[in-house]
């Protein structure tokens, strides 16, 4: 990564800023513990100029009420500075159904945006041009599909393959653990990830199959150390997975993405995300043997604290957002969406997303803190809460792997009920007033004006369902259903499932086709008693 050569690194005082800052080289010790950004283990960065080079994808979670409108705040967002498009799919769509099945009533469009079809994904990105953005899909038991669609719809504009970028977060392991839009039992769900992750590693290089998810984990209630511990556990399983496909570390790793949280304590958040780089690099050339530095860098997107917005006083929630967003950064992200305030009482509104994306453009265009690489380096309370942090996620994968792994973790029981332990004295102590939380049990007012609410209009859904038959009666009928034969055919075998759910998204057949297809070769997974 090359510094921009019209920049100038100065303080507001117009002091010369270098590009990075560590004790004399004689301090050996010092130096093999850190290393230098872009040099394993990657403690201080995976890029040698880090932000003074490129700064960091500033992504707007959003999606809602309908394909169209999602489409104009896209639009809203990039014009006013957004680098990256980051799609939120509502639960029907996360969990396999279509807009008119009778397990969509009443949830069509409330925390995301319908996607039906392949008309549907048309519509969300009309007049956004595939092989100039990169968008990022929350999206987890039909991560398959929605790729499918996303890849469709580029190659209807025209774009190859190789300009496609992005991310889906693929991730479904955490979905047993901490969010629950799961749709098939554990080992099929593992295998249509994988088939992801093959599939990238083949036609995709500028995709990311997978976004390994510690924010959720996070959400649920676990700890820093916690988050970093049962994120790795499951990476660990996906590599595995893969490997055993028959695929080479090296063939697939530098394509691995990871999702974190950033939370309220300001330190131990940037130690976090420091002690993650160290540890999964560690990971990846000691235990897999790799020899690539790409499949070393661990390269992650982060979100502020959806649980630390707060009903109460809502206006604080822009402070809180500001302070993780600035730990986030100094953490070394490569990616961040900021929450906007209102989110803790619905959708956020345009302005409310405005002023979020505002806070991440003030921190990289006035803060000063991306003159230089790693700031914070060498603070003896940042290094300590570092080695802490790494060592404690240490003991937690020593005690899965005496468990058999992530998913036996999962099955058992055990990672659910460290959360929940962890979940619970957290609540304790905010319920005896032993932890503030200002405006909730600490600066109360009685009486709080409370901001405009976004409502997305009933006649959504009904408009939905009305799409849905056009396309039903339009479209090909028999290429649509042979497609189906073929992927179920396909799925009772062991091939990778992607060319095939491709034809299905192309021949016009709906999430709620195709997934109902693979629930009956897979069956559906109705949870675990041991949860």
């Amino acid at each position: 990564m090359n510094e921009t050569n019209n920049n100038k690194f100065e303080t507001l005082s117009n002091l010369p800023v270098e590009r990075i800052y560590s004790p004399d080289n004689s301090r050996v010790e010092y130096l093999d513990a850190l290393g230098f950004p872009g040099e394993y283990p990657f403690t201080r960065g995976i890029q040698p100029t880090m932000y003074r080079g490129r700064l960091w994808t500033m992504r707007q979670y959003a999606g809602f009420a309908s394909a169209e409108e999602s489409n104009a705040r896209y639009k809203y967002l990039l014009s006013q500075g957004q680098t990256g498009l980051s799609v939120a799919f509502d639960l029907p769509t996360q969990t396999g159904y279509d807009s008119d099945a009778q397990m969509a009533e009443g949830e069509v469009g409330k925390v995301g945006v319908p996607i039906s079809s392949l008309q549907d994904m048309e519509q969300l990105f009309d007049g956004i041009p595939l092989d100039q953005v990169s968008t990022s899909m929350t999206i987890n038991a039909t991560a398959p599909i929605l790729l499918a669609l996303y890849v469709a719809v580029a190659r209807k504009q025209g774009v190859p393959n190789a300009k496609i970028r992005g991310t889906t977060q693929n991730d479904i392991l955490k979905e047993y653990i901490a969010r629950g839009t799961y749709i098939y039992p554990p080992k099929e769900s593992l295998r249509l990830t994988v088939d992801v992750i093959e599939f990238c590693a083949r036609e995709l290089p500028g995709w990311n199959p997978i976004s390994i998810s510690g924010y959720h984990i996070r959400e649920a209630g676990a700890t820093a150390v916690q988050e970093i511990a049962f994120t790795f556990a499951n990476a660990i399983e996906y590599v595995n997975a893969s490997l055993a496909r028959g695929m080479k570390i090296d063939d697939f790793a530098p394509q691995l993405s990871f999702f974190f949280v950033s939370q309220m304590d300001f330190c131990e958040e940037i130690a976090k995300f420091r002690a993650a780089r160290r540890l999964w690099a560690n990971i990846i050339k000691e235990r897999f043997g790799s020899n690539d530095l790409r499949s070393m860098m661990l390269r992650f997107h982060t979100q502020t604290a959806g649980v630390s917005l707060t009903a109460q006083q809502p206006e604080n929630n822009i402070v809180r957002t500001a302070i993780e967003a600035m730990a986030a950064v100094l953490g070394g992200t490569q990616s961040l969406h900021t929450n906007s305030y209102d989110e803790a009482l619905a959708l956020p509104t345009q302005e409310s997303a405005q002023i979020a994306l505002r806070t991440q453009q003030i921190i990289a265009y006035e803060s000063g803190v991306t003159n230089t690489v790693d700031p914070l380096a060498g603070s003896y309370y940042i290094e300590h809460l570092t080695d802490e942090i790494e060592t404690r996620a240490r003991e937690y994968l020593a005690q899965i792997e005496k468990i058999g792994g992530a998913q036996r973790a999962i099955e058992t029981g055990f990672i659910n009920r460290e959360i929940q332990e962890s979940a619970w004295k957290f609540q304790k102590a905010v319920d005896k007033g032993e932890r503030a939380v200002v405006g909730v049990n600490k600066f109360v007012m009685d009486e709080e004006i409370k901001p405009r609410i976004l409502r997305p209009s009933p006649a959504a859904q009904e408009k939905q369902k009305a799409r849905l038959r056009e396309l039903r009666a339009a479209r090909d009928t028999a290429r649509c259903a042979e497609s189906l034969r073929g992927l179920e055919n396909a799925a009772r075998g062991t091939e990778n499932l992607m060319p095939h759910i491709l034809q299905c998204v192309e021949s016009y057949a709906t999430v709620g086709e195709i997934s109902n297809t693979l629930r009956r070769v897979f069956g559906e997974y109705r949870g675990n008693a041991a949860f």
